[in-house]
């Protein structure tokens, strides 16, 4: 009965792919947009992931999220060094400056004054040069995405293509020069700022004159303390908010999702749709079904139970639904795998999102048979005999 089953669906072929496609369709639209929204989401926080060494985040107590740094006194510094747990602590600049361009227009980019000993919160992926060159002087290094687009060095002919900064070319900063020592490879930030990295004495030189600069203080703990627990005692003994890494994730995180209607808008196109999906999928299994009215008619008069005609329905939902989502997952992994190192759009996938679209398809799929089932049982074996 089953092998019928399918004999029934793959014979009318134009419903079948009609299914098939409404299915995949609603399973690109409930797979992209929130594998968009993951990709901003992470964009969020990405300068907090790319800084994995320290523990602990130490900074004033009206930070909101990451982009939202009030400096602090250089001195708040030799304050958490003395707590106990610290293993070390060292300053971290993050700002906002102009770098003039050879044809006279600025950009903005996102600055990260960096211990000018350790070098801690550099980049882990070097393209170009070596993070020790930070050493030189007035050196910078500035992130990929940043070299090749809005910090590319502008065409001398109306038109023409930019090129990307290398190795010893320079910048202005704010009247001061500044020279280009590596090239590294960076997490896109969500305001998609090039990103210059130069040691912390130097961006306080090129950062404007003003009585505080330090924007964080990254502390590790000791290898016999929890960073929860060093996080604690720092905010005790100082007053400044000491985060570690993941509760500063989330705290950024849900900062931006309760103050933008980010959510509101990805989530209207997810539920447009899964109610586009259910309604095309309903619609066509249920002429499908009344199509072959007539054969689960016979089946009832050869004596099919309806239990076994449940099943048989059942299978030609489900057979659909794996399809069209194979089918939509398929093109949505293409898509996410083709613009992964684009630096304008991409798209993650997990498995959580995976599994949460395979389950509404699933739902989708189980209305369209419910809907049907109901037909066939109600059906009487006399009336397809009339």
């Amino acid at each position: 009965m089953f092998r019928i089953a399918l004999k029934m669906l793959f014979g009318d072929r134009g419903k079948y792919l009609g299914i098939i496609t409404g299915i995949a369709l609603s399973s690109i639209l409930m797979i992209q947009q929130p594998g968009i929204l993951i990709s901003i989401f992470t964009t969020m926080y990405s300068f907090i992931t790319d800084i994995g060494l320290p523990d602990v985040w130490v900074m004033d107590p009206k930070v909101q999220f990451i982009d939202d740094s009030k400096p602090l006194l250089d001195t708040q510094l030799y304050r958490v060094r003395g707590v106990k747990g610290v293993e070390w602590a060292v300053p971290l600049y993050k700002g906002s400056q102009r770098v003039r361009m050879d044809n006279g227009e600025t950009v903005g980019c996102n600055m990260l004054g960096l211990d000018d000993a350790s070098l801690i919160g550099g980049p882990a992926i070097m393209i170009q040069g070596k993070l020790a060159d930070l050493h030189q002087p007035d050196a910078v290094i500035v992130d990929e995405a940043g070299a090749k687009g809005r910090l590319a060095k502008p065409s001398s002919t109306p038109g023409g293509k930019s090129t990307p900064l290398q190795v010893g070319d320079s910048l202005e900063i704010n009247d001061k020069r500044a020279v280009v020592v590596g090239i590294a490879r960076a997490t896109k930030t969500f305001q998609s700022q090039p990103i210059i990295y130069t040691t912390y004495t130097r961006a306080k030189n090129f950062a404007l004159s003003e009585r505080k600069l330090l924007s964080y203080i990254l502390v590790k703990a000791k290898a016999n303390e929890s960073p929860q627990a060093v996080a604690r005692r720092i905010t005790k003994e100082t007053g400044m908010a000491a985060r570690t890494a993941d509760e500063f994730k989330s705290m950024s995180l849900w900062y931006i999702i309760e103050n933008t209607s980010i959510i509101t808008n990805f989530g209207f196109v997810v539920l447009v749709g899964f109610i586009v999906g259910a309604a095309v999928t309903g619609q066509i299994f249920y002429n499908f079904t009344l199509d072959n009215l007539r054969y689960f008619g016979v089946f009832k008069a050869m004596g099919a139970t309806d239990r076994m005609l449940r099943w048989m329905i059942l299978l030609q939902a489900l057979l659909v639904g794996g399809v069209g989502f194979g089918i939509g997952a398929g093109l949505v992994a293409t898509f996410a795998a083709a613009t992964r190192d684009s630096s304008d759009l991409t798209l993650k996938l997990n498995w959580q999102l995976l599994t949460g679209s395979g389950l509404a398809v699933l739902l989708i799929v189980l209305l369209a048979a419910l809907i049907s089932v109901r037909k066939v049982l109600k059906l009487e074996p006399a009336e397809v005999f009339k």
